[in-house]
């Protein structure tokens, strides 16, 4: 009997025990199920208010390419029915400090003084990763602004009244004219710059370029990269008067007795502030620059009172020494007949480099002084 109501209290715990864990499970089922319930409705309410910002975001965006739209059109819209005066609004992304600080003596082209380097400092609006990958290219394209053109004023703010001159002269061609659009020159209707130039290296919110046709203070629209797939076309023709290198190349070139001592004696001062790391770095620099002839069309044909000093007591060389020679080694050993010579001056990294050309185009390096204002004022 004792075994008996023993077995049916084990029965009847069981069963209770049973009822309450199918009791739990229904009450764990039912939150779980409620919690269900409300997740999902929080996800369609989330869904519905993305749809509707998307919504939003995309008529926002029409909104605004319909007013850039409705910008652009009234800005190309000419101001009179006589006179076409379509502009666009470009504000420059950077400036080029370079050693140039004027434009005389500034390459003609880019790459023809290699040693040229000029750094382009990009403004605040322009983000600092807005140039990654581009150290990855050799070359650059440089698109600017002829900032130092006498003519801007009037292009700019009264086109009709700008004179613009259809022919300027060329240097190769000895002063001769040619159709504005068949030139580099910087006297354009639109006086835009393109130049290529070496990307030495990236440096924060800068580019270290060299072989910079690119006076101090450039105004920059826009970089670009090389690419010589399809920048380079290698059957391209040229004009017969564009094949003449030599005809703007120097016979040779030395340094007086005075250059050296007078950059020893400025280069301290400017040392800090110069692209170059060295008295010898900035000489070669200086002989790359004058390799070539600098001198304007006026200038090689009537030497202009403001921009040069005439002088005496210099020689004119055949060019058969040695282009590193001192002023004294060229007298001794070339052919010699009096002439007056003109001292022309050579404006960079913030010195005054004087020289003169001798009738055979043989330059003699002069002496070195720091650049004065009212020099860097006559020489532009």
């Amino acid at each position: 009997m004792a075994y008996a109501a023993e077995s049916r209290w084990s029965m009847a715990a069981l069963s209770v025990t049973l009822a309450f864990i199918s009791a739990s499970a229904v009450i764990s089922l039912y939150v779980v199920t409620k919690k269900s319930r409300e997740l999902g409705t929080k996800v369609r309410e989330l869904e519905a208010s993305l749809a509707s910002s998307l919504k939003k975001t995309a008529a926002e965006r029409q909104g605004r390419i319909r007013a850039q739209q409705a910008l652009r059109k009234a800005v190309a819209e000419p101001k009179s029915d006589s006179v076409e005066c379509t502009s666009y609004p470009m504000t420059p992304i950077g400036t080029i400090r370079s050693s140039f600080s004027t434009r005389n003596g500034t390459p003609r082209q880019s790459l023809l003084v290699p040693l040229a380097r000029a750094r382009l400092v990009f403004s605040a609006r322009i983000p600092p990763a807005s140039i990654e990958g581009l150290g990855e290219y050799s070359h650059c394209w440089v698109i600017y602004v002829f900032h130092l053109n006498t003519d801007l004023d009037k292009l700019w703010k009264d086109p009709s009244k700008s004179k613009f001159k259809a022919k300027v002269r060329v240097p190769r061609l000895k002063g001769e004219r040619v159709g504005v659009f068949a030139t580099r020159s910087p006297h354009r209707p639109c006086p835009i710059g393109l130049t290529i130039a070496k990307v030495e290296a990236i440096q924060g919110h800068q580019i270290l370029l060299s072989g910079a046709d690119l006076v101090d203070g450039t105004p920059v629209l826009d970089v670009k990269p090389y690419l010589p797939y399809c920048d380079s076309v290698q059957d391209a023709t040229v004009p017969k008067w564009l094949l003449g290198d030599n005809l703007l190349t120097v016979a040779s070139i030395c340094f007086s007795e005075e250059f050296i001592p007078t950059l020893s004696e400025c280069w301290p001062l400017m040392e800090k502030k110069s692209l170059y790391a060295s008295e010898d770095e900035f000489r070669n620099f200086v002989k790359e620059v004058l390799s070539w002839d600098i001198r304007s069309v006026s200038q090689r044909n009537q030497p202009h009172d403001s921009h040069v000093k005439p002088t005496t007591g210099h020689e004119c060389f055949d060019g058969s020494s040695d282009s590193e020679g001192h002023l004294d080694d060229k007298v001794s050993s070339g052919s010699q007949s009096s002439s007056e010579n003109i001292i022309y001056h050579l404006l960079v990294d913030g010195l005054d480099v004087s020289y003169t050309i001798g009738c055979h185009g043989n330059v003699v390096v002069g002496k070195v002084e720091l650049a004065s204002p009212s020099s860097r004022t006559r020489s532009n």
